[in-house]
This record gives C-alpha cells, structure tokens and sequence, in this order.
C-alpha cells in the first residue's frame, strides 16, 4: 500500500487540512481514485467590498423605479388631469386642490396605469422565459435598461408642458409610454431574476428588498416635494429627473458587476455529471453537448411556488393601489397638513413599501414554512381578506359600498400587515423556487416565476378597475 498526496498544488498551508488529503489506496490496477477537487479551489472569488450584494440591491431598485414614480407621483398627474375651467390660464400657479372632488379622470387614472403597465410586463415576462438562451444576457440587460431610461426621460420632458388642452391625447402618450417601459423593464426584471436565481439567498434577498426600496425611496421623495412647498409642475420635474438618474447609475452598475470575476464564476452552472456551462463574452452561457432544459419538467417543479406568487400579487394588485390611493383621513377637510396633505403619501406608499421591504428581509431569514410548497399557497391564499376589507375602508369617491372602517389607525394597521405579508410571501417563494431544480435549470426557473408574478399583476390590476367602480 502506498499513500497519495492529493492537495491540490497550490494548495493552502495548515497542517490538519494536509492530514486530510492523504488517502490510502490498495495497490490495485482496477481501483481507480478519481481527484474530485477542482484545481486551484482556493482562489474560488469572493464578493470584494461585496460589490454584488450592493449593486444586485441597486437592480432590484431599478426593476420597480419606473412603475413606483409614475404610480407615486400622484399628485403630479391629480394636477395633469384636473378639471379645467374657462378663467384658468394660469400653468404653474393653478392647482388641482382647487376641486375638492376627483373628476372621472382623476379617480380612475391609478387603474388605467396599472393596467398599462400590467398587461405588457405579463407578456414581455412569458417572452423573455423562452427568449433567455437565444438572446444574450448583455443586450437583454443592458438594452432593457436602455430603453427604460430614453422613456423615462421623455416622461420628464412632458412636465414642462402644457397639457390643459389637450388631457386625453396626453392620457393617450403617457399610457403608452407606460406600456413600452414596462415591456422593457419585464425583459430586465425577468432577466435579473434569471441571474439572481444562481446565486445564494443572500442575493435573491437583496434583489427583492431593492424592490421595495425602491418604493421607500420614491414615497419619501414624494413627501419631500410636498413638504418644501412646490408646485405639483416643480415636484414632478425634480421627481422625475432623480428617477432618471437612479436609472443611469443602476445601468453602469450592471455594466461594471457583468466585469467582476465572482459574478462570472457564478453564471457558471454545473449539471449532474458536474459538467460546466462555459460563460461567453457576450454575457450568455452556452450548454454542453446532450445537455439539455425541459420546459415541462421545470413547471412541474415549481407551479406551486408559481401559483404562490400569482396569488399574492393578484390579491394586492386588485386594490393596491387603485383602492388604496383613494382611501382618505376621516379627518380630511379639517384644516390639518397631516390629514390634507400627507395622510395619501405617507399611509398608501411609504408605509406600506416601508411594510413591503421589512416583509422581505424577515424572510431571508426565517424562510418559513421551507419544503412545504402547499403551506406557501394556502398563506398566499389566506391574504385574500384583505380585499374586501380595504374596500370597506374610507375610499372616496364611493356611490355603492358603506364604509364600516373609517378610523385612521385601524386602516394605518391594515395597511402594515397587508404590506408585510406581501413582500414575505414574495421573497420567500423566490427563495425556495432553485432549491426544487436542477443546478442548470435555475435561471429558467426563476424567470418563470417572473412569469407568474407578471401574470398575477396583470389580472390583479384589470380587477383594481372593476373594484374602484364598485365602490
């Protein structure tokens, strides 16, 4: 018998990692000992000044900016689609506070914009899914972006103009930008979600707790422009140039990660026979030969995961936040900022994004109930309570439903739970949907669940407009 040092040669330096490595083989000629350990293991790369971590936060901002500054700016389009009278010349000064009541336009423009957005993100979600091995992740990723911003930029031209007399047509071009960010901003989030889904919990949790970021960081920008006073023309002009900017910053993040040598050693993916997929120049991975994906397969897998995350987003987006916009203090009129002013911004999007993103950190640490995919469903499905329950709360205007939840801290503390439970329920199913497939399979998986999400934002979004008209 004989002993083989099988230390990889620039191998490490302690002594009972050496003992370790010495195996004892029977002088055989039919016993082989394969070395299994790859070579050069030690100089595995790590996240430097965990790089990765904060840029796939950045990201995860990025995939919601677009739809949280064009839902949040409220009262930048309340002013865009107030009713104009003969005697109003005046652009800049005259406000939409001037009428108490919401005109139509006004009351169901949240629903219209919901369902601009819903509707082309599902589809563009379905298509990136089959597009995701035959385009490459560069021009997806950084082409989406792209495109995001040039919209998003002649979103900002058109604050400066007036639109008085013409508010239908501007309805029209703002609703079809909406369309064409949200198709683009479905190829980069469906893309993302592709790459995450390679990654540890850790990332996957910071991706999706960029999302509800996001909707903080928007809410609070909100706030701030109502607080220094200025005009709703003056607000949506600097609200859309910061979102502008976040855009352009998360774009060269992307471009600057795709170059780190840990995200590439990760886009590399090992199947069962430990064969690896080889990471292109062009940002795709290419299978080796016989390896191969199956659609059916994977769907199996994951749908109830899938039908968890369709569940939670239909349910939240059929009165959030076409209802939920349109909920008032009971105090409102009273001459109070609090009530008049902020109650709208401060309860339906910060804290309910603030709800959101503390959602999604709880479950990348609990990622409770784990292997138990029916237990995730029936919680998705549990939160359906929360739709009648919203609608019965102070939504005006209303002309069919009573409202027996008028009080502020009860719907304050409604909101809180609604929020929290969204986004635990959203992480955790993103979470767990790589551990039920194959090493290959991870990133079809996840853009599935992409999928899912979009679809469920779709129908929810089609239900917000037949919820505020039953109000």
């Amino acid at each position: 018998m004989y002993s083989i040092n099988r230390r990889p040669l620039l191998g490490g330096a302690s002594d009972s990692e050496f003992e370790d490595d010495l195996e004892t083989e029977v002088d055989d000629p039919h016993i082989s000992a394969p070395d299994e350990k790859p070579f050069l293991k030690q100089l595995e790369p790590r996240d430097k000044y965990n790089l990765a971590y904060i840029v796939f936060y950045l990201l995860g901002i990025n995939t919601l900016i677009p739809w949280s500054f064009f839902i949040t700016a409220d009262d930048y389009w309340m002013y865009k689609f107030r009713e104009i009278h003969e005697n109003s010349t005046n652009h800049i000064n005259c406000t939409y506070a001037e009428n108490l009541e919401k005109t139509e336009l006004q009351a169901s423009f949240t629903s219209y914009l919901n369902v601009a957005s819903a509707f082309p993100n599902t589809l563009f979600l379905i298509v990136n899914t089959f597009i995701s091995k035959r385009v490459p992740l560069t021009m997806r990723m950084v082409g989406s972006q792209c495109t995001i911003l040039v919209f998003f930029i002649l979103t900002t031209a058109f604050v400066k103009v007036n639109t008085d007399k013409w508010q239908d047509t501007f309805l029209a071009i703002t609703l079809t930008t909406v369309a064409f960010v949200n198709a683009a901003s479905a190829i980069f989030g469906g893309s993302l979600m592709g790459i995450v889904g390679r990654f540890s919990p850790k990332y996957i949790t910071a991706m999706l707790s960029g999302q509800a970021l996001g909707g903080i960081f928007t809410a609070i920008t909100e706030i701030c422009s109502l607080w220094i006073g200025a005009s709703p023309v003056l607000s949506g002009l600097v609200y859309f140039i910061i979102g502008d900017v976040i855009l352009f910053l998360s774009l060269i993040a992307y471009i600057v990660l795709e170059k780190a040598t840990f995200f590439k050693h990760h886009m590399l993916e090992k199947s069962s026979g430990n064969i690896e997929r080889e990471y292109t120049v062009t940002g795709e991975v290419a299978f080796p030969q016989g390896t191969t994906i199956s659609y059916s397969r994977i769907i199996k897998r994951i749908w109830p995961y899938g039908v968890s995350v369709f569940l939670v987003f239909f349910i939240t987006l059929s009165v959030y936040p076409g209802v939920t916009v349109l909920v008032e203090s009971q105090y409102k009129g009273k001459g109070h900022a609090w009530n008049d002013v902020y109650f709208v911004p401060v309860v339906t999007y910060l804290i309910f994004s603030m709800g959101d993103y503390t959602g999604r950190i709880l479950s990348g640490i609990l990622q409770w109930p784990k292997n138990k995919p029916w237990h995730v469903m029936l919680l998705s499905l549990v939160r359906i309570i929360f739709i009648p329950a919203l609608m019965f709360c102070n939504a005006q205007p209303r002309h069919h439903l009573p409202v027996y939840i008028q009080n502020d801290l009860y719907y304050i503390l409604l909101t809180i739970i609604f929020a929290i439970s969204n986004g635990y329920l959203c992480n955790l199913t993103f979470i767990l949907t790589p551990l039920v497939v194959e090493s290959q399979e991870k990133e079809i998986a996840s853009a599935m669940m992409g999928a899912f999400l979009g679809l469920g934002l779709t129908l929810g979004a089609a239900l917000s407009l037949v919820m505020v008209k039953t109000l």
